[in-house]
């Protein structure tokens, strides 16, 4: 009888088990309108908040997470850091702190969505803006440029991280948190620097990235003229005031960066914001922008490790942000 009876519990057990592995790997479409993303047919109002892995430790992370969880966010968001993954060309890197699979999936077990900001240029307030120091090397190389040699190592690495995404089965159309994905960042405050050169590197970037194949969305953070099917975000504090929409009728409005205080450089005061401020401008963003996402930048800043912090910056980036540098509320 005992022995049925443990028979039945561990059939039970292996059954609900492979329930719960089904559940975690069914797809789901992502696709959006005018009105807002759209997840298995049902439209989304999301919140979501940055956490840079790198910036953290892996023992930290499910805390990290859970707190923001715990704080109404749907959506953890994070750049991918080009020179952190790729120290020499060709050599690849994703232990410890660069375990981006591992910072994925523990998003997904806490049952949040992911944005996998790829860039590969990243700005962030990282050393040399995430490019790896050896593609100053390469010769004619012109950065974020309609240039040859520039645009084979950026779809290189685009493509890598893309398709190690995709074969730990991470995005949402295979059943992964990963609901969207951004190439290239806040190019539009540079591309007038790069004359005839930039707008068909925006043309450029968009088309590779669309053609890789995700199953989910691309966005495009501060780039108007972002082509279709390419999603035009807004960065900044007041987005509910100043974002200019989407730039096709189709489109929903997207706000990537909610600053929640300031990065902070040596000399200078840290830069404070109230939550009635924020809450303020998100809900401006929702009324007069029709914003279906909005992602609070940073929700946990916490430290730059060694030499990976931009010129000028101290070691604690966004310590006022919600999650301080070392994960306390």
């Amino acid at each position: 009888m005992k022995i049925q009876l443990m028979w039945r519990n561990t059939a039970t057990l292996i059954v609900v088990m492979m329930m719960v592995m089904v559940m975690m790997t069914v797809a789901v479409n992502v696709t959006y309108d005018g009105r807002s993303l759209i997840i298995d047919g049902q439209r989304k109002m999301l919140f979501s908040g940055s956490i840079h892995y790198p910036r953290s430790t892996p023992d930290m992370w499910p805390s990290l997470i859970s707190k923001a969880k715990e704080g109404g966010i749907d959506v953890i968001e994070t750049y991918v850091f080009w020179n952190l993954h790729e120290p020499q060309p060709g050599q690849y890197d994703f232990s410890g702190r660069r375990d981006i699979v591992a910072f994925i999936k523990q998003i997904q077990a806490q049952g949040l969505y992911a944005c996998l900001r790829i860039g590969p240029y990243i700005e962030a307030e990282w050393t040399y803006g995430g490019f790896p120091f050896w593609l100053h090397d390469v010769p004619g190389i012109v950065y974020r440029s309609d240039n040859e040699p520039f645009k084979f190592y950026m779809q290189n690495f685009t493509t890598k991280i893309v398709n190690l995404m995709k074969s730990e089965g991470l995005y949402a159309s295979q059943g992964g948190p990963i609901i969207l994905s951004q190439i290239e960042n806040e190019y539009q405050n540079k591309e007038k620097s790069f004359g005839e050169k930039g707008p068909p590197y925006v043309r450029w970037a968009a088309k590779m990235a669309v053609e890789l194949d995700t199953g989910v969305p691309w966005i495009m953070c501060k780039q108007d003229d972002a082509p279709d099917p390419v999603i035009n975000t807004c960065n900044g504090r007041t987005c509910g005031e100043t974002f200019k929409g989407p730039n096709s009728p189709n489109k929903p409005s997207i706000w990537t960066e909610n600053w929640t205080s300031f990065y902070q450089v040596y000399g200078e005061n840290a830069v404070k914001r109230s939550a009635e401020e924020m809450a303020y401008q998100v809900a401006l963003f929702i009324a007069r922008k029709n914003g279906t996402y909005i992602n609070y930048y940073m929700y946990h800043g916490g430290t730059n490790f060694g030499r990976s912090a931009a010129e000028f910056m101290i070691t604690s980036y966004y310590d006022l942000a919600p999650l301080d540098e070392y994960g306390k509320l």
